[in-house]
Parts: C-alpha cells; sequence; structure tokens
C-alpha cells in the first residue's frame, strides 16, 4: 500500500460500540488507537468512564489513557500537542493511528487543526474568579460568561467550573470573545472520519444496560476510593456523569437510586449533545449503522481509503 500521514477517525455518542468496533478494526489494519475521551485521561476513573479493559488495550496499543491524576488541569492545547506527538509517532512505526472518542471539541481540534488562543501570562484574573467562585456560586460566574459571550455560554455548562473560567481568560486575555477565536490550521494528515450510530432507543437501551454494569463492577465503591482520596466533586473530572450523582449520594446520605436515576437521564441528555457536535448529515464523516457486521464493513471502508491515499 502507498499512502501519506493517514488518520483514521472513529467517533459516536457513548455507548454505541466505539471501543470494541475500532480495535477490531485496528488489529486488522495494524493500527493503533489515540484516544479522543476527555474522561479516559485520568487515572483511577476506570469504571465509570467505560475505559478500554487491560485485556483490550493488550489487543492494541492505546495512547493518551491514564496520563494524568484526577486533580491535574488537562486542556484542548494540551491534548492536541500530545495528541499530534503520538499520532507522528505512530506513523513514523509504519503504522495507522486510529483517534477514537466521542468528545467533539477533542476530535475536532485535530481533525480541523484548532489553534488555541494564548494563555495569560499570570493566574491573577484565574484566581479572581475562583474567588469569585467560592462566594458566589458557579451559576453566578456561567451568568458573567452569558453576559460577554453567549455562545460559549451555551456550549459550556455551569457545572464545568473550569471552562466558564478559561473562556473569561481568553476574554480578559484578549479582548476578544473565546467562540470567535477558534483559529484553524490545515492539518498534515489525510483523514477519513468513521461515524458509528443506532436507532436512539436501542442507544438508550445499552445506556442503561452499561449503567447496570459498572454499577455491579463497583462504580459506588470507585467513587468512594476517589473521594477518599481527596478528590472532591469541585474537581473538574469528578463533575462526570455518574462521579458528581454516586459522589452526592455517599457525601450527603442521599438515595442511591435517585443518583442512578439521575445518571441515566443525564447520559441521554450528553448523547443529544453529542449528536451537535456529530452530524449525521456531515458529508465529512462516513455514518454506518452498528449490527453484527459493522467492524467487517468498516475494515473495508478503511481498507479502500488507504489504497486510495497518495
Amino acid at each position: 500500500m502507498n499512502y501519506v500521514n493517514p488518520l483514521i477517525v472513529i467517533l459516536g455518542p457513548t455507548a454505541v460500540g466505539k471501543t470494541e468496533i475500532a480495535i477490531t478494526v485496528a488489529e486488522e489494519l495494524s493500527g493503533e488507537i489515540v484516544s479522543a475521551d476527555s474522561r479516559l485521561f485520568y487515572r483511577g476513573m476506570d469504571i465509570g468512564t467505560a475505559k478500554p479493559t487491560r485485556e483490550q488495550r493488550k489487543r492494541i496499543p492505546h495512547h493518551l489513557i491514564d496520563v494524568v491524576e484526577p486533580d491535574e488541569e488537562w486542556s484542548v492545547a494540551q491534548f492536541s500537542s500530545i495528541a499530534t506527538e503520538c499520532i507522528k509517532e505512530i506513523q513514523q512505526k509504519g503504522k495507522i493511528p486510529f483517534l477514537v472518542g466521542g468528545s467533539g471539541q477533542y476530535i475536532r481540534a485535530i481533525v480541523e487543526g484548532w489553534v488555541p488562543p494564548p494563555r495569560a501570562e499570570d493566574n491573577t484574573f484565574r484566581e479572581e474568579l475562583e474567588k469569585y467562585v467560592e462566594g458566589e456560586g458557579k451559576d453566578a460566574l456561567h451568568q458573567r460568561l452569558a453576559s460577554i459571550d453567549p455562545e460559549s455560554a451555551a456550549r459550556i455548562q455551569s457545572s464545568n467550573v473550569r471552562r466558564v473560567i478559561r473562556a473569561l481568560e481568553i476574554y480578559q486575555t484578549t479582548g476578544v470573545v473565546a467562540s470567535q477565536q477558534r483559529v484553524k490550521t490545515p492539518p498534515p494528515y489525510q483523514i477519513m472520519q468513521i461515524g458509528l450510530s443506532m436507532p436512539r432507543e436501542l442507544l438508550y437501551q445499552r445506556i442503561d444496560e452499561r449503567i447496570d454494569m459498572m454499577l455491579a463492577n463497583g462504580l459506588v465503591e470507585e467513587v468512594g476510593e476517589l473521594l477518599a482520596k481527596g478528590y472532591s466533586l469541585d474537581t473538574p473530572s469528578m463533575s462526570a456523569i455518574g462521579y458528581i450523582q454516586i459522589g452526592k449520594a455517599l457525601l450527603e446520605k442521599t438515595s442511591m437510586d435517585d443518583a442512578v436515576q439521575e445518571m441515566r437521564k443525564f447520559t441521554r441528555q450528553f448523547v443529544r449533545r453529542q449528536a451537535n457536535w456529530f452530524k449525521e448529515d456531515d458529508p465529512n464523516i462516513n455514518w454506518f449503522v452498528v449490527n453484527e457486521s459493522v467492524a467487517s464493513a468498516v475494515i473495508q471502508k478503511v481498507r479502500n481509503f488507504l489504497h486510495k491515499v497518495e
């Protein structure tokens, strides 16, 4: 085969089956996987993130899993820089890099070549905002963002204080709102994007089954261990669906059944938000409905692409 700088992207909503399908395809096509799932970066957060198992990671090398502690900051800019290096190293080995995940902004950052806005020279403004949150609350901070950058506020949840602060910091540093600063440079790859989908009701059923499996595998215990290590629910990584609900139930001695129901509801909402990143009418995404033969179909599609890339 004669191909130059290929990058295969496998994307889709949570619980659609990206992990196993990507591993199967990468096995067949001599690939390695670079994770583009924002919650897989954190060590000790395994069950609630549906992290690939040790057995799965033995089948195919995975990159950008377990790379930071739960209280360490991990930005899109950091991800882009390290993911780019991983992709380069995989290509230099003569293997095919597969960027796999459901975090829209991380995938777009690579596929569209985002150039992040500059950071402030010091942390003075950031520290002021952190004190503001302590006194006024995260909703007040989010409203402050909405007053100057409604587009960013609509995209960022108030619970994600770190990202709200970053958007305000960008405006403070540059004088231009974050939503207008997505500078892009053509990425140095020949890219094929594979989208995985399934009927919404079936996907919701799989979500429920996954949550049940997480609970059976020890999600409550995992969250308890993270809290015992000192990671508070204000830690950005702990805002992940599952961790925040179970954490509140443990700390406040409230109903665990209510927490699980909230997990189900918020995961469905998350799926709908993912659909805003990955449009089924996007001409750059080759969509496949997940079924028993989907891996074979994806393998053939990717193989054809690799033969055509010059």
